[in-house]
């Protein structure tokens, strides 16, 4: 008898290691004291053996057995991919990004007005 295992579905927002994703989950709950519906998210590792899924898809995800540290869930399908925009895609015409370095303004001393 095999048991039902959690599943949740969520956005990933980092792809950037090998066979890992990082996947934010939002659920919403009710304040104890104020009754306000607070949106809380929280964010888990999961195992893409295949790296099929890539920043901004939204994905489908299951409980298993821990497979490193942090890892305890692995990506069972990618439900709806994200535009190739928000994937970090470079297009061909795209102008490069300006430095983000401020540079040193030298300005000449201002005369100064007589009242």
């Amino acid at each position: 008898m095999s048991q039902a295992r959690r599943r949740l579905a969520g956005s990933v927002v980092s792809d950037k290691m090998q066979k890992t994703i990082v996947v934010r989950v939002e659920r919403l709950v009710r304040h104890p004291l104020y009754e306000r519906v607070i949106r809380k998210a929280q964010k888990f590792k999961a195992h893409d053996e295949g790296q099929t899924a890539r920043v901004g898809d939204w994905v489908e995800m299951e409980e298993t057995r821990p497979i490193s540290k942090d890892k305890r869930w692995r990506l069972v399908k990618v439900l709806r991919r994200a535009p190739a925009t928000i994937q970090g895609d470079v297009e061909e015409n795209a102008k490069p990004r300006a430095s983000t370095k401020r540079k040193a303004q030298v300005s000449e001393p201002q005369a100064q007005v007589a009242s």
